[in-house]
């Protein structure tokens, strides 16, 4: 539709890599797709417009190889880009009780982050490891009082969001992120952001609101409408945040 419109294209994981390659192909004179994480990266030149999409891609979910779901059983993995060393098994096995309790309560705002810790490593004592995602998920679940283990959000969510964030340094990421990509825009130039849980999102809106280079452009998130839910029911936690470079 904008034949002068050209698109850089940032992702770590491989397998999404190439999946857009092969989707975009007939744009591929204008859209070039790098092996990089947002916070990693330079632009050679100004741009006109930035969007970062925070979330996990469903193919990610959907594939039980990688690890980030406990839907269906796969090995303890989580990486988004699967050529780092620490993966969620080799995490949890190296960190403390007391390590491992606080990125649970950090990074999931677990409640029962201590006890969960506690159970995990007691397990990884008795066991050596797990087997894979559904016992760690069971494991978690087994610490909660009967009436929460079958509530509608499983009782692992949290913890399995909390390692998948250790893991790929999502919050870190974020931050650097936030600190340079004013320096990106040309003057006029937008920023949108979408996170999907609270800690990205109060992140999101201090960095719009705080720095002196951006005006804010939305003062309350823009959230997906009932129809868009009814489509994508994963976009329901999305929100949206968008800023303008003074």
């Amino acid at each position: 539709k904008y034949p002068d419109l050209k698109i850089i294209g940032l992702d770590q994981d491989p397998y999404a890599r190439k999946a857009a390659n092969k989707k975009l192909d007939e744009f591929k004179n204008r859209i070039d797709i790098k092996a990089s994480n947002f916070a990693n990266f330079e632009p050679r030149e100004k741009v006109a417009f930035v969007i970062a999409d925070l979330g996990v891609n469903s193919n990610q979910l959907d594939d039980p190889e990688r690890g980030f779901s406990f839907q269906k059983d796969g090995p303890l993995d989580m990486r988004m880009n699967p050529f780092i060393e620490i993966d969620a098994e080799k995490l949890i096995e190296n960190l403390s009780e007391k390590d491992l309790a606080d990125i649970i309560y950090k990074y999931g705002e677990e409640r029962l982050s201590r006890k969960i810790s506690r159970k995990i490593k007691m397990d990884l004592k008795e066991k050596g490891k797990y087997s894979g995602t559904k016992a760690l998920a069971y494991s978690i679940a087994g610490c909660f009082p009967p009436k929460q283990r079958y509530k509608k959000i499983h009782p692992a969510t949290r913890t399995f969001q909390a390692l998948r964030i250790a893991v790929n340094k999502e919050i870190e990421a974020l931050e650097n992120f936030l600190k340079v990509v004013p320096d990106w825009l040309l003057p006029g130039g937008i920023i949108s952001i979408i996170s999907f849980h609270s800690l990205e999102d109060r992140l999101v809106k201090s960095s719009f609101k705080n720095d002196q280079r951006l005006k804010n452009l939305t003062k309350k998130p823009i959230t997906p409408s009932e129809q868009e839910v009814e489509i994508n029911k994963r976009a329901r936690s999305g929100k949206l945040r968008v800023a303008q470079l003074n």
